[in-house]
């Protein structure tokens, strides 16, 4: 297959939640500890934060993009109780091997490539339990977009997990969402002159502008035992945000644990940049985890 640009995740495509040195961090409520492993034949690296006396673990799982380690939401995290390890993607930063996105014109979303970065969060897995031998609480992992198709892949690959987050994680195929991006071009205003059944006709009939063995994350949810929260924008136009809650909700009749919500004027981009109530809602859920 030549390569072949995909506008996935576009306008997403930056380092969410911001801040990526760890130079100006505040340490008062935890220690931090850079650490370097390997997956898949490459040297990866990032940083551990951790709490004296931690909630939870977590790894954080990129989205789209060239996106180094995640300080911000790590410090965040942090402060509340909740140990992290964040690393540099592949072939980004310090990190090792050769990055696949957008921006270099290759296909960002075949499934080769979310496999190997489902390895690569699941060796951030291992290096956060060794380099943390203290209690930890449940170990778990929190991505964004398109960590969609990533974290379930993962999960299922990987006993130790107990939960999972998505920001805006698409709960359709890797196709599916294709269709949808290029019908609504990724305009903020998109909604205000299209229907939600004007959205399905489009996802359902349109022909594919590529040609690829399409990922579907239900084939991976299905098969999960664990809980999962997603976290949706209700003026999103990255990815199919109703469809994806519809595809939970039959999960959910499955005796699936798995729970969503939904914030209405929010976009894709449902991280406290903009409003802080969603990683709110994502650290509270997270505390509470062993009285689910």
């Amino acid at each position: 297959m030549k390569p072949y640009l995909l506008l996935l995740f576009c306008s997403f495509s930056f380092n969410l939640f911001g801040q990526t040195s760890t130079e100006s961090i505040d340490r008062t409520h935890f220690s931090m500890e850079n650490v370097t492993f390997n997956s898949v034949g490459v040297t990866l690296e990032g940083t551990i934060f951790k709490p004296e006396h931690p909630h939870a673990a977590i790894v954080l799982v990129h989205g789209s993009g060239q996106t180094t380690r995640m300080v911000e939401l790590a410090s965040l995290l942090a402060k509340n109780g909740i140990a992290v390890l964040t690393y540099d993607k592949r072939g980004v930063g310090k990190s090792g091997g050769i990055y696949d996105g957008p921006e270099v014109g290759t296909n960002n979303i075949d499934s080769a490539n979310l496999n190997l970065l489902a390895l690569d969060a699941n060796a951030a897995c291992e290096a956060l339990l060794s380099n943390f031998p203290a209690n930890h609480g449940p170990l778990g992992l929190m991505g964004s977009s398109q960590a969609g198709w990533v974290i379930p892949m993962a999960a299922r690959k990987n006993p130790k997990l107990s939960f999972m987050i998505l920001f805006s994680g698409p709960v359709v195929t890797t196709l599916e969402q294709l269709r949808f991006q290029f019908y609504t071009e990724g305009k903020p205003g998109f909604w205000d002159t299209h229907t939600e059944a004007d959205a399905r006709q489009h996802i359902q009939s349109d022909p594919d502008r590529y040609q690829f063995a399409e990922t579907d994350p239900r084939t991976s949810l299905m098969k999960l035992s664990i809980p999962g929260l997603w976290l949706f924008g209700g003026k999103d136009v990255q990815i199919p945000v109703h469809l994806s809650i519809e595809h939970l909700s039959t999960l959910k009749t499955q005796g699936k644990l798995y729970e969503y919500q939904l914030f209405p004027e929010l976009g894709h981009n449902t991280s406290f940049a903009k409003s802080q109530e969603p990683i709110n809602v994502a650290i509270k859920w997270i505390k509470n985890f062993n009285n689910k």
